[in-house]
Formats: C-alpha cells, structure tokens, sequence
C-alpha cells in the first residue's frame, strides 16, 4: 500500500503546488514547460522505455501528438480550475473522469454496460453538478461565469487522455514508451508556444517545475508500481486512488487553504465518492 499512499500523495501535491503558484501570480504555462524534462529523464531512468521500439509506433503517432497536445493544456486548465474553485471540487472532478471512458467503451468500442454501472455513471453526473454549484449571491464577476467551464475541461480533458493511453495500449506500443515520447513532444510544443508567445520567462517558475516534474512522474511511476504489487487486486488501486485523491484534497482545501464548501458542494464529494466505488467495485 506504500505505493498507493506515494501516488496519492504526489497527486494532491501538484494541486497545492498549482493553487500556491497561482496565488503568488506565477506563470504556471513556464511551471509545466520546466517540469517535462524532468519526468522526461525520469520516465527514461525509472521505467526504462525500449527506445528500439519506436519504429513500431506507426499509426500510434496520431494519438501520441493527441497526448502531446493535451498533457500540457490540460494540466494548464487545471491550474485555472483551481484558482477559479479550489482544489477541493477540482480533484474530485478529476477523479470522476473516469466515467468518459466508461462511455467511450460503451459507445464506441461496442461493451456492454450493466445496470450497475449505469447507476454509477448517474451517481457521477450528479456528483459533477453537485460540485460546480455555487449560490447566485457567490457568483461575482467573470470568474464565476467561467467556473463550470473550468472543471468541465478538467473532467473531459483527463477522461480523453486516459482513452487515448487505452487506445495506444490496445495497439500494442508499451506504456513507458507511450509515456517517454508523449513528455518529450509535449514540452517540446509548450516551449515552442511560450517562444512564439514571447513570454517574459520567470526563474521562480521554472524552479517550480523541476518539482512539478518530479511530483508528476512520482505519481504515475507510484502509480504503475501499486498495480504491478497488487495485481490481483486492481479494483483496490482504482478506487483507493480515486478516493484517497478525494478525501487527501478535502483535508487540505479545507483545512489548509480554508476552502468553502455549501452543503451542495459536499453532497457531490459524497456522491462522488460513492460514483468510483460503484464503477471499480461493480
């Protein structure tokens, strides 16, 4: 369970990482850009990609540069998300894009879905309208007309991209390789962004991202081990993930950054909560 604790953990820390950075007025696009070369060397020395595979990529590169384009956009959402509602509400949407593929496997790739499930998805819909709630009287000013926008593009944008990862994997191409090019073409594009941008580049941000970098590929490398240590139970990883994602980030917005939560909001975290233990326990 070290694992699973290690992953949750680096999860959560990103998000306090993003909401300090967009406290303190820092670029966080230069934050991202910094922090791919980190993971990229680590997806390199801890996963040990075979790089002699790259030729049997083939018709995986559509998606892989689909990768490249969304990683950083949507870890760049992420951070507007929580500026704009907190990490609270956030993670817990983050954590329910679980269902987008859910979805995907039933519309597109031809399973079944059961009764079970079914009911799972709802309890996810409703946990998601839950947490974008905030009273008229709250609502002032342009941020709170973008809010629901901000978590809707989190949610959509990680269940995308844990599609596409499916999609590559289904193909054959390994998930470190997939990993280790997806880092490298997605700095690569951001600083070619940020360039074309003319950004005004700040040393603090790109000092954050070498922990952005670590906390990130901390996560997935903890992640990926947790499965392989508890292989025979997987729904323990997915749901302790998810949930300990929740209830981690709770603590923290709450407890930390003094995060408000109406009565609404909280009956989504439940709900929520109750969405991936139906899914992954079904």
């Amino acid at each position: 369970m070290i694992y699973l604790t290690i992953a949750v953990l680096c999860s959560v820390a990103v998000s306090v990482l993003l909401k300090m950075l967009r406290q303190k007025n820092i670029d966080i696009r230069q934050t991202i850009v910094a922090g791919y070369p980190v993971a990229f060397l680590l997806t390199w020395f801890l996963l040990k990609p075979d790089v002699s595979g790259m030729n049997t990529l083939g018709g995986a590169w559509g998606i892989i540069i689909a990768l490249g384009i969304l990683l950083p956009a949507v870890f760049i959402i992420l951070g507007r998300a929580i500026e704009a509602v907190g990490m609270v509400a956030t993670d817990a949407a983050q954590r329910l894009s679980l269902i987008i593929p859910i979805i995907a496997a039933f519309l597109l790739f031809g399973e079944v879905l059961t009764g079970t499930r079914i009911f799972g998805l709802a309890l996810g819909f409703f946990a998601l309208g839950a947490l974008v709630y905030r009273p008229q009287h709250a609502e002032i000013g342009k941020q709170a007309t973008h809010t629901p926008l901000w978590l809707f593009g989190v949610w959509a944008g990680y269940g995308l991209i844990d599609i596409l990862f499916k999609q590559v994997a289904k193909q054959g191409t390994a998930f470190p390789l997939t990993l280790f090019v997806s880092f490298g073409l997605a700095g690569l594009l951001l600083f070619i962004y940020l360039l074309i941008m003319r950004v005004r580049w700040q040393g603090n941000a790109l000092i954050a991202g070498l922990l952005l970098g670590v906390l990130n590929m901390g996560n997935i490398y903890a992640y990926v081990r947790a499965h392989q240590v508890l292989s025979e139970s997987p729904s323990v990883v997915f749901t302790g993930m998810n949930v300990g994602v929740i209830a981690v980030a709770t603590l923290i917005g709450v407890g930390v950054f003094k995060e408000s939560l109406n009565r609404i909001n909280v009956l989504g975290l439940l709900l929520a909560i109750c969405c991936v233990a139906v899914l992954f326990l079904a």
